[in-house]
């Protein structure tokens, strides 16, 4: 016989039990053990517990946890607390991010970090400083007042250089302990001149102390051309290194712009001058802060752009045909951005004028040509930085075609369409082509020429943006077109003779290459 409870149907085996003749179940055994045993919390209650009256709590009110509002519920979930959680959430990890990429590939402890830091300070401060000026020089009416207002501001921007060639670049190969020193004192200097144009901007001190800030600014810029190769790290090349400067900068360079039109728009442009001087005294500290060995300058030697000829003075390093092809095509690029910069600003200013249209449109053209630019800088570097070159020469040669191919179809096409097209062509080339010079002077040149080379093609590509800007002043502002072929025209001789030095020859006489061009090795 098979019971119900019995498991897996086993059968009953041996004498009746005292329930009725049914085996025992070992089940309600198991079941009447554990009813009977003391439960968890009988146990519990066994232990003694401390009397709560007799803790430092309850004796001390002090201490004692305020009782609940009944009438406050918890915290409302509402858009703004959203919105600001989110906000801090997002700028804590653009913090992460900016300190990763300024110290990556070990540039924090090659001290790349901290030239980057004040890079971006250098930069601020020209972008402060041009749109605290942006009223005085570059957007008066269209007349022969403001083109004479603006011709002067060319006059003083090729200043710089008189002194930068010959005078700064020779004292700084001398300057044995001081880089920082000298870096510092141009950030502070501009500061102070800030200072002096928030009482002056109506005054003839406006242009020599305009021509101080731009004085320290290229100065700044020569320092830092020569300390980059003492913090450059081992795992990156002089042209990711000067790509990842000039994108950092052009960075810092927005966001302090945009600071000063608010504090122009809001204060007028003594607000914008004074935060400039701000960032003056910051870029100072920062400056400092740069470690010691940049400061050091034994055994560099200046060299010589152009080329030396045979049985130069001693000790002048002569300049490569790669080199020279760099900075011509480089040059060409600069002439196109140079025309941009000052024929656009013109050309739309007359064109509302004429029209009697409203100013504000006026604006907004230029803000899309110079955003169009902005953007072109950023590609440029950030295709700099990330490729590699293995013959730079064909590189140059492609932006300065690209320069000519520009300008003569915005000549064709005029508009201002056309030229948003062109600033943006015009910039990215400028970026490559700036690349693939400090890329080649690092290769040809050797370390000890390298600090004046960089001062002296400064100089050249300043001098070549200075020629394009004069062009957009002089030319005619009724039209697009016939200031854009000119300067296509121009362009154009420039490209060629970069393709004449290329070859071996020349258009101009004495500009050429004198030496044999160098092995090109791969260009990181």
């Amino acid at each position: 016989m098979t019971r119900r409870d019995d498991p897996v149907g086993a059968k009953t085996v041996g004498p009746p039990a005292h329930n009725g003749g049914m085996a025992p179940n070992p089940f309600r055994r198991r079941r009447a053990r554990a009813a009977g045993s003391p439960s968890a919390e009988q146990r519990t209650e066994r232990v003694p517990r401390p009397d709560p009256s007799t803790t430092p709590i309850a004796s001390d009110p002090t201490l004692r946890e305020p009782a609940p509002d009944p009438s406050s519920g918890p915290r409302k979930l509402t858009v703004t607390r959203v919105a600001v959680h989110r906000t801090r959430e997002l700028t804590g990890r653009a913090v992460g991010l900016f300190r990763r990429a300024a110290t990556a590939d070990g540039a924090d402890g090659s001290g790349l970090t901290a030239l980057t830091y004040a890079t971006m300070f250098t930069y601020a401060l020209d972008a402060a400083v041009a749109v605290a000026l942006a009223n005085t020089l570059f957007f008066a009416a269209a007349t022969a007042e403001s083109t004479a207002n603006v011709a002067l501001y060319l006059a003083i921007t090729v200043a710089p250089f008189a002194l930068v060639a010959p005078v700064i670049g020779p004292m700084l190969d001398r300057l044995q302990r001081g880089r920082r020193i000298a870096m510092a004192v141009s950030c502070a200097g501009r500061a102070v001149l800030a200072v002096v144009l928030v009482f002056h901007l109506d005054t003839w001190v406006l242009y020599p102390a305009a021509l101080g800030i731009l004085v320290l600014s290229k100065s700044f810029l020569v320092l830092k051309a020569a300390v980059t190769p003492r913090v450059l790290p081992s795992s990156i090349t002089l042209a990711t290194t000067n790509s990842r400067l000039t994108t950092f900068g052009m960075a810092a360079g927005g966001v302090a712009g945009a600071v000063a039109a608010g504090a122009a728009w809001a204060f007028g442009s003594p607000g914008a001058l004074w935060w400039t001087a701000a960032l003056g005294v910051a870029g100072a500290v920062l400056c400092l802060r740069i470690p010691r060995w940049v400061e050091s300058t034994a055994g560099e030697v200046p060299a010589a752009v152009p080329a030396a000829r045979p049985g130069a003075r001693r000790g002048k390093v002569p300049a490569t045909r790669s080199v020279l092809v760099a900075l011509w095509g480089t040059g060409a690029v600069r002439v196109l951005t140079g025309f941009l910069t000052l024929f656009v600003a013109f050309v739309v200013k007359a064109g509302t004028e004429q029209a009697g249209g409203d100013p504000t449109r006026q604006v907004l053209v230029i803000g899309v040509v110079g955003a169009a630019a902005g953007a072109g800088l950023f590609l440029g570097n950030a295709i700099g930085a990330r490729s590699r070159f293995d013959r730079v020469e064909p590189v140059v040669l492609t932006a300065a075609g690209a320069a000519v191919l520009a300008a003569a179809g915005a000549a064709l096409l005029p508009g201002v369409p056309a030229a948003v097209v062109v600033a943006l062509i015009a910039s990215t080339a400028s970026a490559l082509a700036k690349v693939c010079l400090d890329a080649v002077i690092q290769r040809d040149l050797p370390e000890h020429a390298r600090a004046s080379a960089f001062g002296r093609s400064e100089t050249v590509l300043q001098l070549a943006w200075v020629l394009g800007g004069a062009i957009g002043v002089l030319a005619p502002h009724d039209t697009f077109r016939t200031g854009f072929l000119i300067a296509a025209g121009v362009i154009a001789v420039f490209a060629l003779q970069s393709v004449m030095v290329r070859r071996g020859g020349t258009l101009v006489p004495g500009l050429g290459a004198r030496t044999a061009p160098q092995p090109t090795a791969a260009m990181h």
